[in-house]
């Protein structure tokens, strides 16, 4: 490792630098560059420029910077994501934007571009995060924390170097993770695009019918209830449990044996019966795959597949974009989303009445499904090998163990 001085924030930027510069410079009707806290970025030291605002519009409340300024954002989620960028090419130079940017004025000896990648550094987050004060969910990293963060400071041309390495390795590691997750977008409209086919171009034997009609018995929901919950007892799930079109067994509920019996009175799901949310995270079903006894909330619909109807083949319509399109026209309520009963009776539901082509239908997206779901497994671990390159590369840099092979493994 080489001998690098360390030195404070504080000791070689000018930290939240004084909006008199602005005035200054510039008159009250001069436009200058807004930059509110969406058009900070992540993972990107771009700034995406907002509309221009006259300087008295934006210089009582708003904070000051000027091009090369490194801007970081202090509250949270936004400080624990990433939010971090340098202003460039900001009207008249001049910037004002939220009140929870931190502004760093580099020195001589520190270059905008390397400050810029110290912060971006997972391990920095994770110490910032630990010292945050404040109510939940408006905690903010201390001005003595920033303060007294200390970089280590290679000389000036050793640090133009590394950012070199870091802007063509990162530019790489972008590349390659946008590809992963258009492969991934690409998995999934392949699968759509062949249930499309199914489901929005029925052939010769095929029949459409209303929900209600291809389920048996009334097509209802869970208690409206909110149970009381207990440590053991009665399997309880909610929409929460099959936002992934699988029922996470993992993490359920337990009620007690008396609110059990009300509830199994009401309602009894049993193997084979459908699972539709309907408050919340909408228009998302999963299949009960094993004999267990549970209950299920309100935020769950309970589609019982008649003799008519293949249990798979109805889940399978049910999570298709041929239904959600006709779920989304029927949701209603402000705020958060919601299906009525009486409406998912009324999807129509498109099928061969042969059964023997259902279960043909059936196996072939079941093994389409697979396919999809083995590419996303495979892009998902792509994309936490990307992370973890981009974390070690940003590990070395501030360490002077970079070399251009780390830019070499990134292209790779």
């Amino acid at each position: 490792m080489k001998a690098w001085e360390s030195v404070r924030l504080a000791d070689c930027c000018i930290i939240k630098p004084p909006k008199s510069e602005a005035r200054k410079k510039l008159k009250d009707t001069d436009l200058v560059s807004f930059v509110p806290m969406n058009n900070l970025g992540i993972d990107t030291p771009q700034l995406f420029l907002g509309e221009d605002k006259p300087l008295s519009e934006v210089s009582g409340s708003y904070t000051y910077f000027a091009d090369n300024d490194v801007l970081l954002a202090k509250i949270t989620p936004c400080f624990e994501n990433g939010k971090l960028g340098i202003a460039k090419g900001l009207t008249n130079g001049v910037g004002f934007g939220s009140s929870e940017y931190i502004v760093f004025r580099t020195s001589a000896r520190l270059l905008p571009e390397f400050l810029y990648y110290y912060l971006a550094r997972p391990s920095f987050r994770e110490a910032g995060s630990l010292v945050m004060t404040g109510a939940v969910g408006h905690k903010r990293v201390s001005k003595e924390f920033i303060e007294n963060t200390e970089i280590p400071l290679p000389p000036v041309q050793e640090q133009r170097r590394i950012v070199a390495i870091l802007d063509k390795a990162f530019a790489d590691i972008d590349k390659a993770r946008a590809l992963t997750e258009q492969n991934v977008k690409n998995a999934r409209e392949l699968f759509e695009s062949y249930l499309y086919q199914i489901y929005g171009q029925p052939g010769e034997g095929w029949v459409e019918e209303k929900m209600s009609d291809v389920c048996e018995g009334k097509i209802t929901d869970g208690t409206h209830q909110t149970p009381k919950y207990f440590d053991e007892g009665y399997i309880f799930l909610s929409s929460k449990n099959v936002t992934s079109g699988v029922i996470d067994w993992s993490d359920v509920k337990y009620i007690d044996e008396s609110q059990h019996a009300e509830m199994q009175k009401r309602l009894s799901p049993k193997r084979n019966d459908i699972l539709l949310a309907k408050n919340g995270t909408t228009g998302v079903a999963a299949i009960v795959d094993k004999d267990e006894i549970f209950d299920i909330y309100v935020s769950l619909a309970l589609l019982r597949p008649s003799e008519k109807i293949e249990p798979r083949y109805l889940l399978h319509f049910v999570n298709s974009s041929h239904a959600k399109n006709q779920f989304n026209k029927r949701l209603k309520g402000i705020g958060v989303p919601n299906l009525h009963l009486e409406e998912i009776r009324d999807v129509t539901v498109p099928y061969p009445t042969s059964k023997l082509v259902q279960k043909q239908i059936v196996d072939k997206i079941d093994n389409l499904l697979n396919y999809r779901n083995s590419l996303e497994d495979l892009y998902r671990k792509k994309l936490v090998k990307i992370e973890a390159l981009r974390k070690s590369i940003l590990q070395k840099a501030f360490s002077g163990e970079l070399t251009k092979s780390d830019y070499e493994e990134a292209a790779a």
